[in-house]
């Protein structure tokens, strides 16, 4: 086996195995499909093995080609990495500039943070900002983001970690269900009401349903486990859910629903590995999302 094999031909195996073709690659690539072709072909030589079969559907990854996925996605993982590092400590600009990854949940990702990174953007343009949406928590030891927004404490001693503050979440509904249905008077009134809510547990539901076991998966008449989801059903109408209290103030407005039964804070951190302490794009990214969400927390818990 060849073990010099450059990384661009990785690069075409992972874009055949996302796109099915090597024109879908070539096109993805900004290559032509003959040059992705001889990437292929010279892969497959220098592993002594067979990638990829041919199928009326495009080209089918053989059980090789799977098993090899995950590592080329950590090698791409890495590339990019080197590439966001080595612009982020450039230091011949008098700028900040640079390219930062930043990984949130769904719902803190498309409910809060963009207004954060619009006004940061606004004033330092030469930034670039990866947003990736994730409830998975990303693992910034490996590099897989820069920056993340987690609801746990972190445990791992090479992080820097930054808590932010606690959010609320409570049981809301619309305007336009509370007038169909009206508002739930108790707990037994509330279970005669359309619940949304989660569908697979998780560590926390696990924690909060030691507090609340009446909220258990089968009282829901809507399940999902995504949070934005959710969101989106309570604002439509379809029935009570738990969102962030914050969020309730939206463009869609929410009605908070029994405050004395329910009430859950979500520990708020903001995360970045040690090594880019150094890295002035980082560190200006990351001291500017901690002002952003403590400015949004405080503001929220004076109304």
């Amino acid at each position: 086996m060849n073990t010099s094999i450059p990384w661009e031909w990785y690069r075409t195996f992972l874009a055949v195995l996302r796109e099915g073709s090597l024109s879908g690659a070539a096109r993805r690539l900004a290559i032509t499909q003959p040059t992705a072709g001889r990437h292929i072909a010279a892969l497959e030589s220098a592993l002594g093995q067979v990638l990829f079969t041919r199928s009326q559907t495009g080209l089918l990854a053989t059980d090789t080609a799977l098993a090899l996925k995950v590592h080329a996605e950590t090698m791409e993982s890495t590339a990019n990495t080197l590439e966001r590092t080595a612009t982020n400590f450039s230091i011949n600009s008098a700028s900040v500039r640079g390219v930062v990854r930043v990984c949130a949940s769904d719902v803190i990702g498309t409910e809060i943070l963009p207004p954060l990174i619009a006004r940061l953007r606004e004033s330092n343009p030469q930034i670039t900002i990866e947003l990736v949406l994730s409830n998975r928590v990303q693992d910034l030891l490996h590099r897989e983001a820069d920056i993340a927004v987690r609801m746990t404490t972190p445990t791992q001693e090479q992080l820097i970690a930054r808590r932010v503050g606690s959010i609320e979440l409570g049981l809301h509904a619309s305007a336009s269900y509370i007038a169909r249905h009206g508002s739930p008077e108790s707990t037994e009134d509330l279970l005669k009401h359309a619940l949304i809510g989660f569908d697979q547990h998780t560590p926390f539901i696990r924690k909060a349903l030691t507090q609340y076991p009446q909220l258990n998966r089968d009282c829901f008449s809507m399940r999902t486990d995504s949070d934005v989801a959710q969101l989106n059903l309570i604002r439509a109408g379809a029935g009570i859910g738990i969102c962030q209290v914050p969020l309730a103030s939206g463009y869609i407005p929410l009605q908070r629903l029994l405050p004395d039964f329910f009430s859950l804070y979500l520990d708020t951190w903001l995360v970045m590995h040690e090594d880019l302490r150094n890295s002035r794009c980082c560190k200006f990214v990351f001291d500017a999302l901690v002002k952003g969400l403590e400015e949004y927390i405080s503001r929220n818990q004076e109304q």
